[in-house]
């Protein structure tokens, strides 16, 4: 009865242990792929082996850093074995998984250790200043519930994170995870052997726990603030390379674009020598050279059946392209755009703008065309002057998986995707603009609004 009542701590967490490495499994199947078997299998290791690794650290007195050692090892093994994805992505999981349970559990474990300890001596005025079995135990429960909800929380908030990132990022990112991992580690084991912050002997056993709790409290709370920093500060960077990679991408077909407008100008400009060579070409009877002369002249200007004609030129030639495009995918096209002479929109950002969004149509379209749908993958693509503002209105199908999400598509190429609307988001809110997108039975759509140049009032009034 003795040794139970030892061990109570222990065994009233049993619940809470398996709800954490439930809510482990979730995040680690969010992020990476498994069966339901290996899934069972990974609660029911990870459980029996931090519940051993406890059985042993209390019966036979391991030391503390070797529990922790093993405990991660444990862990880390248990995420490769039955999980499958890039060897990096498996390590910054396991350690980013392992961070969260180390300083969020040690954080909420000091706090409500020290408004325990402050009660009873405070309040209470008790001179017992040992917390028995059970009110450990309490506060372990408490623990493990706010590092359940801490996983959750944090796996929300990461679906773009671990998305189409290259293995040597999420290894460079793992590495510091694993720094403060150790840090915490050897302060664990270090208070275990009494190094720790303490009154100097003179205010007694209260403050000494207070003083040596506090310490985890405010390592722990450091510890979290550099580690949210340094992740999503990571992949704020990520994203603007990004950005700024697709951006020269952007520039360079811009200037593409002008170049072969150029060419196009420069063929209409020969056209009277043109037809008088090709005259002579058909009055000679020479076929084959008149049939070469023609193929030359529609590979130089790229001379299609284009139904494009926008008022703006570089517009022009970018749907035609988007056309082409999506009409090799056996997707239905349909534009009707109108370019305002007194847009005061460059060229160039209306290229952005054009760009992105039927990039990311015709991906999409692609996507839900190797699907079975009771209709055709479309893309219908509109703009033009209302109300003293420019309207640019895309819909085209999609599946539910590219649901939008706080400005990201959610697709298999998500990231991209993301990235494309990003830039529209950038060049929209340089001219004032606003933007919306929305999800609705399928049919993914996306609507700009920008005042023209010699609007005056507010844009929220005009709509």
């Amino acid at each position: 009865m003795s040794r139970f009542t030892d061990y109570a701590d222990i065994l009233a967490t049993i619940p809470f242990h398996l709800g954490y490495f439930w809510a482990v499994d979730k995040f680690c199947k969010k992020y990476m792929e498994t069966s339901g078997k290996k899934e069972l299998m990974f609660v029911i290791f990870s459980f029996c082996g931090s519940l051993l690794l406890n059985g042993l650290q209390g019966w036979y007195g391991i030391p503390r850093i070797l529990y922790l050692i093993f405990d991660h090892l444990l862990f880390a093994g248990l995420v490769f074995v039955l999980f499958q994805a890039e060897w990096e992505k498996k390590i910054l999981i396991s350690f980013m998984l392992m961070m969260i349970m180390t300083l969020v559990g040690n954080f909420f474990e000091a706090f409500f250790t020290c408004f325990a300890l402050f009660f009873r001596h405070t309040v209470e005025k008790n001179p017992n200043l040992i917390l028995n079995v059970w009110e450990s135990g309490l506060i372990d429960c408490a623990s493990l519930c706010l590092v359940i909800v801490a996983v959750h929380q944090i796996s929300e908030r990461l679906t773009s994170f671990f998305c189409g990132k290259p293995g040597k990022w999420y290894a460079v990112l793992a590495v510091p995870l694993f720094m403060i991992i150790a840090v915490f580690d050897v302060a664990s084991w270090g208070a275990g052997y009494g190094v720790m912050v303490r009154s100097g002997g003179n205010m007694g056993l209260y403050y000494d726990q207070i003083f040596s709790h506090a310490e985890f409290l405010i390592l722990a709370a450091l510890s979290m603030a550099a580690a949210g920093f340094y992740v999503f500060g990571m992949e704020r960077i990520y994203l603007e390379q990004k950005k700024s990679g697709q951006y020269r991408a952007q520039i360079a077909t811009y200037h593409m674009l002008e170049e072969q407008y150029s060419r196009s100008e420069r063929l209409r400009h020969d056209l009277k020598n043109h037809v008088l060579a090709l005259s002579g070409l058909w009055e000679e009877k020479e076929w084959e050279k008149l049939g070469s002369y023609l193929k030359k002249m529609e590979n130089s200007a790229e001379l299609g059946t284009c139904e494009e004609a926008t008022g703006n030129r570089v517009v022009d030639v970018l749907l035609y392209q988007k056309r082409k495009s999506a009409e090799e995918k056996q997707i239905t096209w349909e534009s009707n755009v109108q370019i305002p002479k007194a847009c005061g929109i460059s060229e160039f950002d209306l290229c952005v703008l054009f760009g992105n969004i039927l990039d990311n149509a015709v991906e999409a379209c692609g996507k839900s065309a190797g699907r079975e749908r009771a209709e055709k993958p479309f893309v219908h693509i509109r703009a033009g002057a209302v109300k003293k503002c420019f309207l640019l209105e895309a819909a085209n199908s999609a599946d539910g998986a590219d649901r939008p999400k706080s400005g990201h598509v959610e697709s298999q190429n998500r990231l991209e995707h993301g990235i494309g609307l990003l830039n529209v988001s950038d060049v929209v809110h340089r001219y004032n603009g606003v933007m919306n997108v929305e999800m609705h039975d399928g049919i993914f759509t996306i609507s700009v609004l920008i005042p023209l140049e010699d609007a005056a009032h507010d844009i929220e009034r005009v709509v």
